[in-house]
């Protein structure tokens, strides 16, 4: 199955950090968010991904077009202008990199990319979120549900604790969780090619008009998911996934090095 990564946005809530970079090669633990996503995807043996370029799109294809030899040990012989590859690494990926233009909205963003997928069903994602979702139960959902498009439906974490007070006394303190949370579109979205009825040009927001739509006419399904997902929208979401990273027990990593 073929993974759609949007990757093209301009990623301005993080300030200082992506002014030379794009957000989805803001690194957590040595690697851009991409790769864990693209990592996580392929733990369940889908490994073409098709990505959606825009702000500065060239620092994700450099990254791509240099993987295999930073990724692996070489002997660079100046004299001779020789490189030779001493110990291999490989991912088991195929990896299209898609220019969807600067200021191009998700939804336009998506429209230029369906001519590249067929006619099977593909998933579509944001570069700057992980998680630790079953996506062979996620496409299972799709598939029974029979919608033009599935969503992973997430608790987010909340900002801060509840307190419920009774007058000026607080009768109960409870600490952030996701209990009461309600669900948000956690991206892991599995789609139909025919999704393209409901992107009728460009400019279009794939959150705030296709997902709408889909949803007004019944065809939006949901796969809710309890377990771990995060975002990284802030500089403080950037050190979360870093530490978490560094525990033995990283919630969204199920892969073997």
């Amino acid at each position: 199955m073929k993974i759609v990564i949007l990757a093209g946005g301009l990623g301005t809530r993080l300030g200082d950090i992506t002014e030379v970079r794009p957000k989805p090669m803001v690194e957590i633990g040595r690697h851009p968010i991409i790769w864990h996503i693209m990592k996580h995807c392929a733990s369940y043996g889908f490994n073409e991904f098709y990505v959606a370029l825009g702000y500065k799109g060239d620092v994700i294809k450099r990254y791509f077009m240099d993987y295999y030899a930073m990724n692996s040990d070489v002997v660079v012989d100046l004299k001779q202008g020789d490189l030779q590859i001493l110990q291999r690494h490989r991912e088991d990926w195929r990896v299209h990199l898609i220019d969807t233009g600067l200021q191009t909205l998700t939804g336009g963003r998506l429209k230029r990319m369906l001519p590249h997928l067929g006619d099977e069903t593909f998933m579509l994602t944001y570069g700057d979120g992980v998680c630790n979702v079953n996506l062979h139960d996620l496409l299972t959902c799709h598939q029974q549900k029979q919608a033009l498009a599935t969503v992973t439906a997430v608790r987010p974490s909340a900002r801060f604790g509840n307190l419920v007070l009774d007058n000026d006394r607080v009768t109960r303190f409870t600490e952030k969780n996701q209990i009461g949370a309600g669900w948000i579109n956690g991206g892991f979205i599995m789609m139909q090619p025919q999704i393209d009825q409901y992107l009728p040009d460009e400019d279009v927001s794939l959150e705030q008009h296709t997902l709408e739509a889909l949803a007004s006419d019944g065809k939006l399904a949901a796969f809710c998911h309890e377990g771990f997902w995060q975002c990284m929208d802030t500089k403080r979401e950037v050190d979360l996934l870093n530490r978490l990273w560094e525990q033995p027990d990283c919630p969204w990593r199920n892969w073997r090095e």
